[in-house]
């Protein structure tokens, strides 16, 4: 600074991000007295140079303290670079099991599904936010956004699109889930170069240089991304935003009925929201359910539960409290809310005396009717019936079987592509279900046959499954 202003009456720099202190893990000031000082050799060596910017950009503004450690630089290697590897990683398996060629397996427009529309939305919304964030020096909120991002990739679209990874023919559907992806990951390595510049350096050498004419052969010799409005649909982003919403809630009010996921149920109904048919089929798949209905009033499946507020009452009505309390255990619950909020009294009568009750005369709170299950956060509610008909439990039993061959597959260490054979023997409760849905069950796990009986030489079995609490004992073997 005084040189330059010694020479050229001006300073060398226009801004400047400063660095603020570098603590240990317990907010406390880095000491060799103290023994509390951490070796980055230590850290670069184990966890990476990556990691370790990354752990800076994103765990809160630069020019604040900064708490440090390696198991939190390892905390959050994980939960950011691990998901990014990951679903890298899966692309690549796929890509090199169908020789994919991103400028010969291409997709029209049409064959685009929601779920591509989103994401490429998504990518270039967050195209915008970087670049636009950066420029204004923000830097841990640009990091949190592309954390944010690589999460709803893996964990939302990769999730719900990897069968159409598995279809053996270049379908229009195939093409379009590997050039989307394709397209996200190749763009998110332009845009994370500044923060991990050789996790980025090495998927793009992987994905781009050799696979595309012309490509510069490194990441950092690439043009930052330009995004595209007219790709980005905040409708969409929002419209997705409310079924994750009513997913989360669905899952919740699973876990509170005790039904797993894998247990079809009949209807779910959302208050709240008012979403088209291909985003309701998402939360259909997601949730494992036959339909959704998107309702304006949820009370045909909630209720209330009443009770007396013996503080304000028992100086009033005294020895009438115990009756009141069995009084409102017989009403309706949403009735009397109802009138409560209208009128702010409920009147009735109790042994001839006529009982005035306020709303601080009562404990309320909510209360599901039997056979169905609420859960509500920031004004949606979504409710599940959870009657089970005969056919709801067959589907209950089908996937549960499906998802018990699958750990099978991936026990026996079977490639994702292997063919194979499968035998059981069970109850005569489920041995009938299998039968009948024997074409369903082999799709899913790439079986050629499923047959009744014991497990063949060198197959992989288990004999003491608990499939919904019928005993099986099921084998896989790899065709050939």
């Amino acid at each position: 600074m005084a040189i330059s202003t010694l020479l050229f009456d001006r300073s060398p720099f226009e801004n400047c991000v400063v660095m603020g202190h570098v603590q240990d893990a317990e907010g406390k000031k880095m000491s060799k007295h103290l023994g509390n000082v951490v070796d980055p050799w230590d850290v670069l060596d184990k966890q990476g140079a990556d990691a370790v910017r990354w752990y800076f950009y994103a765990n809160g503004a630069p020019w604040l303290p900064t708490r440090f450690s390696s198991e939190l630089v390892s905390e959050m290697q994980s939960k950011f670079m691990g998901t990014l590897w990951n679903t890298y990683a899966f692309f690549c398996m796929y890509a090199s099991i169908d020789g994919y060629q991103p400028q010969v397996h291409t997709a029209e427009e049409a064959d685009l599904t929601l779920m591509d529309k989103w994401l490429l939305s998504k990518l270039n919304s967050l195209v915008k936010t970087v670049d636009q964030g950066l420029n204004e020096y923000k830097i841990t909120e640009t990091a949190r956004a592309i954390q944010s991002f690589v999460d709803e990739l893996s964990n939302w679209y990769v999730r719900l699109s990897k069968s159409r990874f598995w279809g053996k023919e270049w379908t229009g559907d195939k093409k379009a889930a590997y050039q989307t992806l394709y397209t996200v990951l190749t763009t998110l390595c332009k845009v994370a170069a500044p923060y991990i510049p050789f996790i980025t350096e090495s998927m793009y050498r992987n994905l781009v240089v050799g696979s595309i004419d012309g490509a510069p052969e490194s990441v950092h010799l690439c043009d930052f991304p330009a995004w595209d409005e007219a790709r980005i649909d905040a409708q969409l982003e929002s419209e997705m935003d409310e079924v994750a919403q009513a997913i989360q809630l669905g899952r919740a009010a699973r876990s509170t009925a005790n039904i797993k996921v894998r247990q079809a149920l009949s209807t779910l109904y959302v208050k709240g929201a008012q979403l088209s048919e291909a985003c309701a089929a998402l939360i259909r798949d997601e949730l494992n359910v036959e339909q959704v209905q998107f309702i304006e009033d949820a009370r045909a499946f909630t209720t209330y539960q009443i009770k007396p507020q013996l503080r304000t009452l028992g100086r009033r009505y005294g020895k009438l409290v115990p009756a009141i309390g069995e009084y409102l255990k017989t009403v309706d619950g949403s009735a009397f809310v109802d009138t409560l909020e209208k009128d702010g009294v409920v009147k009735f009568d109790i042994q001839g005396t006529e009982i005035a009750l306020e709303k601080d005369d009562c404990l309320i709170s909510p209360a599901q009717k039997p056979g169905f299950v609420a859960e509500s956060d920031g004004g949606m509610t979504v409710v599940i019936d959870t009657n089970l008909t005969p056919a709801l439990i067959e589907k209950g039993f089908v996937r549960e079987v499906i998802s018990k061959l699958q750990t099978m597959r991936k026990d026996a260490g079977f490639d994702v592509v292997d063919r194979i054979t499968v035998t059981y023997q069970t109850t005569d409760v489920l041995a009938p279900v299998i039968e009948k849905n024997a074409d369903t069950i082999a799709a899913a796990v790439l079986a050629t046959a499923i047959t009744a009986g014991p497990a063949p030489e060198g197959a992989y079995a288990k004999d003491d499954w608990n499939i919904n609490g019928e005993k099986a004992a099921l084998s896989v073997k790899k065709n050939g």
